[in-house]
């Protein structure tokens, strides 16, 4: 198969499954782009293209909403309507109607999760807490196995069935955690 076939084929698959990776990742370079997303997930599946600039405004420049100035607020808003919200809508992430100035999620957007991990200033990625995770196990595997007082006395059974609790616990709050993190 020649690689300009390949290059077609790959294009129309990913066109019947939903946007592609590049058009995620341009819906996502921008990070007003990506704030919109997370009000509308914050904020309910739709909002006004007003509020959102509103609170878009608030974050960028670290205030709370009645501190925001007009001016503040319209240069959101304009880079909002202009091009931020039109690129979004062209991506299939939300629908935008102009006119009546309203912003809603789509179905479509559900598959950004796997590209917004949302994790806030006081928390880690879960990726770092399972790293963690395996160097403690492996600490007290190892502490086990030269057998350290107290580690030595315990039967590797028990550190396995520990082990395998621990990680099915931290499994499940994981899941529950990014259950509740979901776009849309």
């Amino acid at each position: 198969m020649s690689p300009q076939l390949s290059i077609q084929k790959e294009t129309a698959s990913s066109e019947e499954d939903g946007p592609s990776r590049d058009e995620v990742f341009t819906a996502l370079s921008n990070r007003r782009r990506r704030n919109v997303i997370t009000y509308l997930k914050e904020n309910g599946d739709d909002a006004r293209v007003r509020d959102i600039a509103e609170q878009l405004a608030a974050w960028e420049n670290d205030l709370e909403i009645p501190e925001v100035t007009y001016k503040q607020r319209k240069r959101v808003y304009t880079a909002l309507h202009q091009s931020h919200l039109p690129k979004l809508a062209a991506s299939g992430f939300i629908d935008y109607e102009s006119d009546r100035g309203l912003v809603s999620l789509t179905e479509e957007s559900r598959q950004l999760e796997v590209y917004l991990e949302i994790v806030s200033d006081n928390e880690i990625l879960w990726s770092e807490y399972y790293v963690g995770l395996a160097v403690v196990c492996g600490l007290l595997a190892t502490a086990a196995w030269v057998g350290t007082v107290p580690f030595g006395a315990v039967s590797g059974y028990a550190y396995a069935t520990l082990f395998a609790l621990v990680f099915g616990v931290s499994g499940l709050i994981h899941r529950t955690v990014t259950r509740r993190n979901r776009i849309g």
